[in-house]
């Protein structure tokens, strides 16, 4: 009861007596001399985070509080609605980040230092001093439960949109923020794991722990150069002034399909060479949100992980799809050579209403009469290197981490070689692991009964519940470790809706939720080790940064759904792309798709025994040979250093973000992260150190900020150009299918 009444009292408080009580911890008899001569083993983080500590800054502040709620609350506000736009826009806390700085700094200029309730318990100020960077942090990490998007949205839009069918506000609630929060049980199991040790680095946190930096510390301008914060000011100024030019003006810059413009009637060159609807061969796009938007900032990205991106991109975008496709596999030529719809044997889209019952389940009659479903050859590969990712994952982890994992479980309650990180960190209080314990039973009982409870509508039984979890405990330290170490991050969807579609087809509501559960549980358990370890190098209280990610998430959670519910309700036709819409959910389309794979028909009729795609299974035995070839590789050559960078579940899965990613995210990603991961950190070190992860927050930050205004000025009052600078591919026959007699809208005929 004292660690919970410490925890209720300390909002707004002083930080006096807590840091009175960090400075008495056994731990602080740490000399500062050692600080300084230990530095991190991983070179990107000893030139990035600092290995100082000041513990008596005041952290749980009135304006942390403040900002970081207004920072998640607009930030989940404006990702949900740029969400269903036909370009995402995807606001990252990058920009929150900055623009809190000049807002902190005011609110410590003009709000009273009174003390209230002095010298009782309940003392606190709402102005403690100077705004300075542990409130930063913390205020980011508010913002960080607002960016990006809530993956159980699209449950709910999958069903009121797309299937027509009744679901409650209230029930989606449920679903949204019980898989929000889920995460937090197995990121407290895990913690000892993916925080502590040095090894597991999580590369995008150097981007925040710079800019922090940047805009904090006190730096002497190098001569004849600029400081960090001169750079990022100049940026992201020229980041701000230049997506005017992709985001309104000239929004081919988005992917320059030049080959599409030497042979505007050729159906092999546009497929070839389209960046949005081909093999992007050549294709370009000089717009950040391009590069940035599905892979993350390459800036942030390890040369070895970008390489290993690289080689899987290329060996399934250029060899195993068009091989396929060129002979003509699984029909491949009746369909789009990259798409992820859904289409008839004779290469029509396929009418997914006509095979629907009345009890929203499978129509098996109607099924047996419109034939089977087909896919694009490249989204068939896709569900098959999907395969090999998972399994691949699997093995490497036990193959190179399976004894550190191992010793590490052996030497968790016993003293054991630390970093001068965790040292710094061993100063505070620790987050006790039933805490995390009591979020996970509370949660799993509640999702239990909401599935019993409401199971006309989300069709998913108790048992399913469990299974979703246990399955999300079994892979989020497998899948922890790669994105800790690469920063990519395998994804368990697949596999989700493989299983529960095998053992429950026909319920496609209850496999999306057996989905979100086992696969959205897990990556945001990712995301708070992401987040702890955010704490962890900028040396946040653990139970402070505890506290601020649990309510952050709430928030989150109600202005998302909130935010949705509203859109679907006011925008007729929203999703719809066959209309001239902004609204045309490109997301939620590929996940609409996914459930009528593998929940309404199931993967039995699709890569089972009655389907199609049946070898396509032979892809889970081929990603467990995988690492095992590395494996062996590294024993008989023990001097080649360069085979152990070979990560097979971040090669394999490369291709993972597609659809909706398309070529062009990739080859543009590929480029910028090999100019900045090999050349420049090669050749220039002490530039790459100086300015790398400030440049990505700069480019982040512009681009967000004129996106909004662009939206704000223009999108709302539905203001554009129409001329041929704005037609995004300029590729019109990159979609059309080449086998002969198949018609297929505005494609030529082959006969």
């Amino acid at each position: 009861m004292e660690e919970s009444s410490d925890l209720i009292t300390s909002p707004l408080i002083s930080s006096s007596s807590k840091n009175e009580e960090n400075n008495n911890h056994p731990s602080s008899s740490y000399s500062e001399s050692e600080e300084e001569e230990e530095n991190s083993e991983i070179p990107q983080v000893a030139l990035t985070v600092s290995t100082r500590d000041d513990p008596s800054l005041p952290v749980l502040t009135f304006r942390m509080w403040f900002l970081g709620s207004l920072s998640c609350v607009l930030l989940s506000f404006l990702n949900q609605f740029f969400w269903y736009r036909k370009e995402p826009l995807s606001i990252t806390a990058i920009s929150a980040q900055i623009a809190v700085v000049p807002l902190g700094q005011l609110m410590a200029a003009k709000i009273t230092d009174r003390v209230f309730f002095k010298g009782k318990r309940w003392e606190f100020t709402l102005n403690p001093g100077p705004f300075n960077m542990k409130e930063h942090v913390l205020i980011t990490i508010f913002a960080n439960s607002g960016a990006g998007t809530v993956y159980a949205i699209h449950v709910v839009t999958a069903v009121k949109v797309f299937y027509k069918q009744h679901l409650t506000f209230f029930v989606s609630l449920i679903i949204v923020i019980t898989t929000q929060v889920l995460g937090f049980g197995w990121a407290g199991i895990f913690r000892r794991y993916l925080v502590e040790p040095a090894a597991m680095w999580w590369p995008a946190n150097l981007v925040q722990v710079s800019l922090f930096r940047a805009l904090h510390e006190t730096e002497e301008r190098p001569k004849g150069g600029i400081t960090r914060t001169q750079f990022f000011i100049i940026a992201f100024i020229c980041s701000f002034a230049y997506y005017i030019f992709p985001g309104y003006l000239f929004e081919m810059l988005t992917s320059l399909s030049w080959i599409c413009w030497i042979f505007p009637k050729s159906v092999l060159a546009q497929q070839l060479g389209s960046g949005l609807e081909g093999l992007g061969i050549g294709a370009i796009g000089l717009d950040w949100s391009t590069i940035s938007s599905y892979l993350g900032s390459p800036l942030a990205s390890p040369w070895f992980a970008t390489a290993n991106i690289a080689a899987g991109y290329f060996i399934i975008m250029y060899v195993v799809t068009p091989l396929s496709y060129w002979f003509n596999i699984y029909d491949a030529k009746t369909f789009p050579i990259f798409s992820d719809g859904l289409f008839t044997s004779s290469g029509q889209v396929y009418n997914i209403s006509n095979i629907i019952d009345s009890n929203f389940h499978l129509d098996t009659e109607a099924y047996r009469r419109q034939g089977p479903l087909h896919l694009s050859i490249f989204f068939a590969m896709t569900y098959g290197v999907g395969f090999a990712a998972l399994t691949a994952t699997v093995v490497h982890v036990l193959l190179f981490h399976g004894r550190e994992i191992w010793e590490q479980s052996r030497s968790s309650f016993k003293e054991h070689k630390i970093d001068i990180h965790t040292k710094l960190m061993n100063k505070y209080r620790q987050v006790p692991e039933w805490w995390f314990w009591c979020i996970l039973v509370a949660n799993i009982a509640l999702t239990i009964f909401a599935c019993e409870y409401y199971n006309e509508q989300l069709q998913l039984p108790w048992w399913g519940v469990i299974l979703a979890c246990v399955i999300a405990i079994f892979f989020t330290l497998p899948i922890g470790i790669i994105t800790a170490i690469t920063n990519q991050s395998p994804g368990l969807n697949i596999i989700t809706e493989y299983i529960i579609g095998y053992i429950y087809p026909g319920y496609p509501v209850a496999n999306m939720c057996f989905k979100v559960y086992g696969y959205i549980s897990m990556t945001q358990a990712i995301t708070f080790l992401q987040d702890f370890k955010l704490g962890h190098y900028m040396k946040i209280p653990p139970r402070t940064m505890f506290m601020a990610q649990v309510v952050g998430t709430v928030i989150a959670a109600f202005v998302y759904l909130g935010t949705a519910w509203w859109l679907m309700e006011t925008i007729p036709s929203i999703c719809d792309k066959t209309i001239n819409s902004v609204w045309t959910c490109p997301g939620d389309h590929v996940f609409y798709d996914a459930s009528v794979i593998w929940g309404l028909i199931g993967p039995r009729k699709i890569f089972g025994d009655q389907g199609t795609y049946k070898m396509v299974n032979w892809f889970f035995l081929g990603g467990a040979i995988a690492p095992l070839l590395v494996w062996f590789a590294t024993k008989y050559f023990p001097n080649q250093g360069w085979i152990r960078l070979i990560n097979m579940p971040v090669l394999i899965g490369a291709t993972g973000s597609m659809p909706p990613a398309t070529a062009v995210n990739y080859t543009t990603w590929i480029i910028v992260g090999f100019l900045s991961g090999y050349v420049v950190y090669r050749y220039r070190p002490d530039l790459w150190r100086r300015h790398n992860y400030v440049l990505s927050g700069a480019l982040d930050a512009g681009l967000a900020f004129m996106g909004v205004v662009l939206y704000i000025c223009l999108g709302l009052e539905n203001i554009g150009l129409d001329w041929w600078g704005n037609d995004l591919d300029g590729c019109p026959y990159a979609a059309c299918p080449t086998a002969k007699g198949i018609v297929f809208q505005r494609c030529p005929v082959v006969y």
